[in-house]
C-alpha cells in the first residue's frame, strides 16, 4: 500500500469519497463489509463500511445510513452522483463479511458476516452495479485500501498477508 499519497480513512459504520491520486482505506473489517463503488472514467470512488445488514432494527437518532447495507449503499450512490459520477458507470469491489465467532447452535441472527455480504450483493443487484471482485467470508479480520487511479483493491487479511483484487 502506497503511503506517499494522501489516504482518506473511513471508520466503522462510516463512508467517504476520494478522487485520484488520493486513496481510501478502512480497517476493522471482521463481520463488517467494506464496499467500494468506483468510476474508472472520473477516477472517483466511495467506500462504505457496513456494520449490519438491515436498518429495520435501528432505533437510534440521529439515524446512521452508513451503518446498514440497505441504507448505506443507496446513500453512497447519492453522494457519488452529487460529485458528478454517473451511476451507470459505477462498479463495485468488496471485502469482509467474516464469521468471527463460532457458535454451537448457529442462529441466523448470529451470522452477521454472511448476512452483510448477502445484503450488500442484494443492493448492488437492485442498482444494477456489477461486482467486479470480492474477498469475503472466512474468519479473519481485514484492512482494505482502494486506489481509484488503478481501480485496485488491496486486501490485507490477518495472518494471511495481502492480495490485490
Amino acid at each position: 500500500m502506497n503511503e506517499l499519497k494522501k489516504v482518506i480513512k473511513v471508520g466503522i459504520a462510516d463512508m467517504n469519497m476520494v478522487k485520484a491520486p488520493e486513496s481510501i482505506r478502512t480497517s476493522g473489517l471482521g463481520s463488517c463489509v467494506g464496499l467500494v463503488l468506483y468510476d474508472q472514467e472520473t477516477k472517483k470512488a466511495g467506500l462504505l463500511h457496513v456494520m449490519l445488514p438491515d436498518s429495520g432494527i435501528s432505533k437510534s437518532e440521529p439515524f446512521n445510513h452508513a451503518k446498514f447495507a440497505d441504507t448505506g449503499v443507496d446513500e453512497l450512490i447519492k453522494k457519488l452522483a452529487q460529485e458528478g459520477v454517473s451511476v451507470r458507470r459505477l462498479k463495485a469491489k468488496m471485502a469482509g463479511g467474516a464469521q468471527m465467532f463460532q457458535f454451537n447452535m448457529m442462529r441466523d441472527t448470529m451470522r452477521i458476516g454472511p448476512r452483510n455480504v448477502e445484503a450488500v450483493k442484494f443492493q448492488l443487484n437492485q442498482f444494477k452495479i456489477p461486482l467486479i471482485a470480492e474477498d469475503v467470508g472466512g474468519n479473519s479480520g481485514r484492512t482494505i485500501e482502494f486506489d481509484p487511479e488503478t481501480s485496485k483493491l488491496h486486501v490485507r487479511t490477518v495472518n494471511q498477508g495481502e492480495k490485490v483484487i
